[in-house]
Order: structure tokens, then sequence, then C-alpha cells
């Protein structure tokens, strides 16, 4: 056939060649694939189509093929041109497929020999297989046939003898067939059993591993076992000692908890006094706005009685009073300060010392803590010396009303410079808050801040 056995199709997978053996032709299963309305002749020059019925003894896959052959092929491989089968859309186990192939005719033989359409699986077996046919036109010698009574008989003998032939041949394929299918199912069997076998195989392989991997498991756990056993030893002998520590923690634990309940009813102590202060130092706010207003009183008084010396003089004592009062009460608020940024350094201790941990406290346990001043005020009482103070006052006024020393920067002014001006000098050097009007030195600008922005969280 040369070149016309060279792969030729009509879709894109034709590109690869079929699936095509070797195999005998009493090996294949020529009745599961039947084709259907398989014309004698087929006028060359046109497409044919090819009906076929797929049974419910074959399972079509992917890469079967229906394929021309020669009649007298002896291989698949044998054929002249080829179509891929179409998977149907449903494939149902107990029923029969129709389906059908068109062969284009440029791909089709041009001579008048004779072929037929054979069904190959994706195996190269061959699963159905047509009546011869050839390609030629129809003619009315084909139709138009005389035959003597001789030879008509003679037709009839070789008609019977086809027949028996074709019972024969129906017979040995029905048992062929049913060899076939015993041969697949100890094929199958077969295949089974070497699966089990290799299964079982793999299986075996792994236990033996796994055997080793515990062996050598084992090994190691025994000498862990032994490494355990020693640390086991020296727990034992840690947690004693740290049984002993937590009993010696504990004592220490109770003597600390003791010195807290005394810092902190030395803190409650320390409160109350700063609450005291807190009173005084509003008192002597108040004396000192009485003095304000006694000495405008005077001022006023002045101005009226030009001619009243006693009342001068007095009014000189009163200012120069209230100078050394404003000196007292500065004293007083920064002594004032200075005790409560010590109270809150030791409610800091305090909160701290009851979240450190049993070791921090026990060597804080052995600090000393400064005992408190026999008067009961850690800090003592800081108007005391300005009461002592006040008492001298009235006897030294005469030397007091002539001095005029600034108490912030100690500047001195003369006797004949105006009380106004001393008292604009001094005030300079003050911050008054807008709020409470309390003075403040400018040195101290963040504690004047401070203060206002109190004013603000109120």
């Amino acid at each position: 056939m040369g070149a016309e056995l060279s792969q030729t199709s009509t879709m894109d997978e034709n590109s690869n060649e079929p699936p095509t053996s070797a195999v005998l032709l009493d090996s294949c299963h020529f009745s599961q694939v039947v084709f259907n309305n398989v014309e004698k002749f087929y006028v060359p020059g046109g497409d044919i189509t090819c009906y076929y019925t797929l049974t419910q003894n074959i399972l079509p896959r992917g890469k079967d093929w229906v394929g021309i052959f020669r009649v007298g092929w002896k291989t698949t491989r044998e054929y002249y041109t080829f179509m891929w089968a179409p998977l149907p859309s449903d494939i149902p186990s107990d029923t029969t497929v129709q389906q059908q192939i068109q062969f284009k005719a440029y791909y089709l033989p041009k001579d008048d020999e004779y072929y037929q359409f054979c069904y190959v699986d994706q195996d190269g077996l061959v699963r159905g297989a047509s009546v011869p046919f050839q390609f030629r036109a129809e003619t009315e010698d084909d139709i138009l046939v005389v035959t003597t009574q001789g030879e008509v008989e003679e037709i009839e003998i070789q008609n019977k003898n086809l027949r028996k032939e074709n019972e024969e041949l129906k017979a040995s394929c029905a048992s062929l067939q049913k060899q076939n299918i015993d041969l697949q199912e100890e094929v199958k069997n077969t295949q089974e059993l070497q699966n089990n076998l290799e299964s079982l195989r793999s299986n075996t392989e792994k236990l033996e591993q796994e055997l080793n991997s515990l062996k050598k498991e084992n090994k190691h756990l025994k000498e862990l076992g032994d490494c355990r056993e020693a640390e086991l030893h020296q727990l034992k002998e840690q947690i004693q000692n740290v049984t002993s520590d937590k009993e010696y923690l504990e004592t220490r634990m109770k003597t600390v908890l003791d010195h807290m309940d005394q810092l902190q009813s030395q803190v409650s102590n320390y409160e109350k006094e700063v609450e005291n202060l807190s009173r005084m130092d509003h008192v002597k706010t108040e004396q000192l706005e009485s003095l304000k207003e006694e000495n405008h009183q005077l001022h006023v008084s002045r101005a009226q009685r030009q001619q009243n010396c006693d009342l001068m003089k007095e009014l000189e004592e009163q200012k120069c009073l209230f100078q050394i009062l404003e000196v007292k009460k500065k004293e007083a608020d920064e002594e004032n300060q200075k005790l409560q940024e010590k109270h809150e350094g030791l409610m800091r201790h305090l909160s701290q010392a009851r979240e450190v941990s049993p070791f921090s406290i026990a060597s804080q346990a052995q600090a000393p803590v400064p005992a408190p001043r026999a008067e009961g005020l850690l800090f003592g009482n800081p108007y005391c010396a300005a009461e002592a103070n006040l008492g001298a006052g009235a006897a030294g006024a005469a030397d007091i009303a002539s001095l005029r020393k600034c108490p912030m920067c100690d500047e001195v002014f003369p006797e004949e410079i105006a009380t106004s001006q001393y008292e604009a000098h001094v005030q300079s050097h003050l911050l008054e808050c807008p709020v409470c009007s309390e003075s403040f030195d400018k040195s101290k600008k963040q504690v004047f801040y401070d203060h206002v922005f109190c004013h603000g969280l109120e």
C-alpha cells in the first residue's frame, strides 16, 4: 500500500499514531462492537458515514479508534486510514449505544479492493469488524446475473457449507470469548494477588524498619532511664533544699509584712500631719489676707490723716510684719512641698514593697527605717520657727521697720524708697496663680505650671 498507509485524519488528536498491536485474530472480540447499515459499494469521491453499536460488553475509552482495513489484514498496524472514536456522553452499563463517524473522501481508498471497518481499543485489540465493501460505482451488470441450474445448486451447496462454517465460527467465537473472559478473570485475580504480595512485602519492610527503630529507641530509653534516675536523686536533694529555703522565706516574709504594717501606720500619721499642715497653711493664708486688709485700711487711714505720725509708725510696723509673714509663708510652702514629695516617695516605696518578690522583700527588710522624731513629725513643724519669730516681732518691730531687704534677692532698699516700689520689686520675683492667687518663685516655673494644671483636673 506504500504511501497510502500514512496516518491521516480530520481531528487534532490524529497527529499521533493510533494504538495498535500484533495480536492474533483469534484473540480479538469482534462481537463487542456491531457495525450497522454497511453498504456493499461506496461511490468514490464522496464522504461516507460509519454506523456502529457499542454493546454492554465494552467500555469505550479516550484512545479507541475506527479504521478502514483491506480484507486479509493480519495486524491492526495494517490500517489504511482511521478516525478517533468519540466517547458517548452517557455510558449506561446494561444497554447498547449507537455511534457514528464520518470519513472524508480525501482519505478514502481509490482502488476497487474489498475493505472493512474495524473498531480498535486503546490497547490495540479489535473489538468489532464489519462485512466487506468496495469503493466503486454500482452498475446494471452487478444487478442482473444469469446463472444456470447447476450453478444455482452449486451456489446453494456453497451457501450451505458457508452457513455451516459460519455456525462453527460462531461457536468457536463464543468458546473463545468465554475463554477470554476466564483468562481476563484469571489475569485480574493474578494482578490482585501480585498487588497484595507487593503490599505485603512493602508492609514487611516497613515493619522491619519500625522494629529496628524501636530497638534503637528502646536502647536510647534505657540510657535515658539511667540518667533520669541520677537526675531524680538530684531533684530530691534540691526539693529538700528548696523546702528549707521556703520555710526560711516564709518567716522572713512574715517579718517583712509586719514591718510593712508599721510603715503603713507611719504613712497614715504622715498623711494626718500633711492634712494638719495644709489646714494651718490655710489659717495662715487667712491671717495674711486679714493683714492685707488691715494694711489697706491703714493705708486709707494714712491718706486721710497725713499728720498722725503714730498711725504712720504703726502702718510701717504692719508692713514689715506683712513682709515677714510673706517670707515665713514662702518658707512654710517650700517645707510643705518637700513634705509632700517625701510623702509621695514613701507611698511609692510602700507600693513597690507590696509588689516585690520574697527574695527582694527579705533583703529590704534588713534596711534600717528612719525613726520619727520625738515631736511626732518626721520633718518637724515648719511653722514653729515662724511663730517664734512672730513672738519676737513686736519687740524688734522698730528695728525691722527700718530694714527693707528683698527676701528673694537680698537687695537692700534705703528708707527714702517708697513702700510701693519695694512691694513692686518683691512682686516681680513671684508668679501668682490665676485661680487661687497663690504666689510662686519665678525660679520654680515648673512647680507653678504643675499647680495651675492641677486646677484644670479638679
